[in-house]
């Protein structure tokens, strides 16, 4: 047993809580923010390279043995997802600055932050399904914090659908959970794989497992209920709206991803199939969202759907391959939204506007900030070499090895229809001719903004052209993820 599998958690929320007792010295804070994301990032590092070299660790909280006691996994899948969240950690605090007016960053924006940070990271390490609810409950709290974090009817009104919304899915997912203990007598996950398989009461089960993919689906906006995602997230300052992006969405895929290969695998025929025309679904009406509107920070927000209609269908193919794609197109895609929507929140401010109509020619102006644009858009859309094609050339293998032909072709046509949506933010509003001259402040400003999506998209672009070292390590999750009795057997200790 180790500690460290808690430092993730512990390290964000107590930087959290120290900075809101000196919230209204903005100088102290911001640099002392910056300093506590970069040690965080550091210390996940070192436990990543741990569980890569040494295997899992497990910490029996209290050193109540598992399943009694509360338990923290840091397995491969999950140090990576926190590694990925606090890389892009890194980056928005960086931004924040640039971002936010000295009076927002004053109001608890960096104590809210944090505690965004220490509940994703929480979700990604819990071992049992109830702490999963509590960690999802503790970054929505961060969330709601963080949304009404400014002025105007729009996002207040974007505030309450967002918190209606997830209150709703709240009391759902703890009821589920008390339904699932009623059948298996236990919420944590290792054990409730092991008696699933063991309790005769499949039909049971399935029921169970579909509510809990409700839930789940909700949270990562799969459709149908995808409807409440888009508006919620760009009415908010837009680092914001890059944690939302990157981060929120992902925490309800990889939740869907763990307990659909751990717990749920006992009617892959109904459930699995069910998953691959969803995923169908929400690619085709994602992309239709981003096609529909001229708003680009709209267009950002409604491509996060289509990318969860990705990583859904490499969990419905579910074979080795498929899950491989799953798992390197959400680090690829918590990376490149962070990016993305740090980008057209810097061209929204130097434009003046975030509509395309009223754009153009800011490519004469930051030449820069309209590359870094193009090519983010060239990395969601999957263009080789990029890490948007190594995860679709996965889920593509995957689809076809399993000859769901009519999931593949969807995915083909989607991410040629999602690199024409991005396109449009390039050629619309960086090309043309010059607009007025910026005034000079903006455009010294909106250059410092670029900065941190630079080192997003490098970050990204390394996972696409240095695939031959990642991927080994995707590959290794994958395997770990299709035998569910080595995470069993690690947190049972049989």
């Amino acid at each position: 047993m180790s500690n460290l599998a808690v430092l993730p958690i512990l390290l964000p929320l107590l930087a959290g809580i120290f900075l809101a007792f000196i919230h209204k010295k903005t100088k102290l804070v911001r640099n002392l923010s910056k300093a506590f994301a970069i040690i965080n990032l550091l210390v996940v590092g070192l436990i990543f390279i741990q569980v890569r070299d040494n295997g899992n660790i497990v910490l029996e909280m209290g050193s109540w043995e598992a399943p009694f006691g509360i338990v923290l996994v840091a397995d491969l899948l999950a140090i990576t997802l926190v590694l990925t969240t606090n890389i892009i950690a890194v980056a928005s605090v960086f931004f924040a600055p640039q971002s936010l007016s000295e009076k927002e960053e004053s109001f608890y924006f960096y104590t809210f932050f944090f505690m965004l940070i220490s509940g994703v990271s929480g979700a990604f390490l819990t071992g049992d399904l109830f702490n999963l609810f509590v960690f999802f409950e503790v970054l929505l709290m961060a969330s709601y914090g963080l949304i009404v974090l400014g002025n105007g009817k729009a996002q207040l009104r974007e505030s309450i659908k967002y918190v209606l919304i997830n209150l709703f899915s709240s009391m759902l997912f703890v009821t589920t959970i008390a339904f699932l203990y009623s059948v298996v007598g236990t919420v944590n996950m290792a054990q409730a794989a092991q008696r699933v398989q063991e309790v005769d009461q499949q039909g049971i089960l399935t029921t169970i497992a579909i509510l809990f993919f409700f839930v789940f689906a909700t949270k990562a906006a799969v459709f149908p209920l995808y409807y409440w995602l888009p508006r919620p997230y760009i009415s908010p300052n837009p680092v914001v709206s890059a944690l939302f992006g990157a981060l929120l969405t992902k925490v309800g895929v990889y939740s869907i991803l763990r307990t659909f290969t751990l717990i749920f695998n006992h009617e892959v025929a109904l459930t699995h199939t069910l998953f691959i025309y969803l995923a169908a679904l929400t690619m085709i009406f994602g992309v239709v969202g981003a096609l529909s509107t001229n708003n680009i920070k709209l267009i950002v927000a409604y491509n996060i759907i289509p990318a969860v209609g990705f990583m859904l269908m490499g969990i419905g193919v579910f074979t080795e391959v498929s899950i491989s794609g799953t798992i390197y197109y959400l680090v690829h895609d918590m990376v490149i939204k962070g990016a993305l929507f740090i980008l057209v929140g810097a061209t929204a401010y130097v434009a003046g506007t975030s509509d395309l109509r009223k754009m153009g020619g800011l490519i004469h102006h930051y030449p820069v900030l309209g590359w870094l644009m193009f090519l983010a858009s060239l990395v969601l859309a999957g263009i080789p070499p990029f890490s948007g094609f190594i995860g679709k050339l996965l889920l593509l293998r995957g689809g076809l090895g399993e000859e769901e032909i009519f999931i593949v072709i969807t995915a083909l046509i989607s991410s040629l229809l999602i690199l024409f949506s991005m396109i449009r933010i390039f050629i619309r509003g960086f090309w043309g001719e010059k607009m007025d001259i910026p005034v000079p402040e903006r455009e010294k400003r909106g250059k410092r903004m670029a900065l941190p999506a630079a080192g997003l998209l490098t970050v990204s672009i390394l996972l696409g052209v240095g695939a031959e070292w990642f991927f080994p390590t995707i590959e290794t999750i994958s395997q770990y993820m299709m035998d569910p009795e080595l995470y069993i057997d690690s947190v049972l200790k049989e």
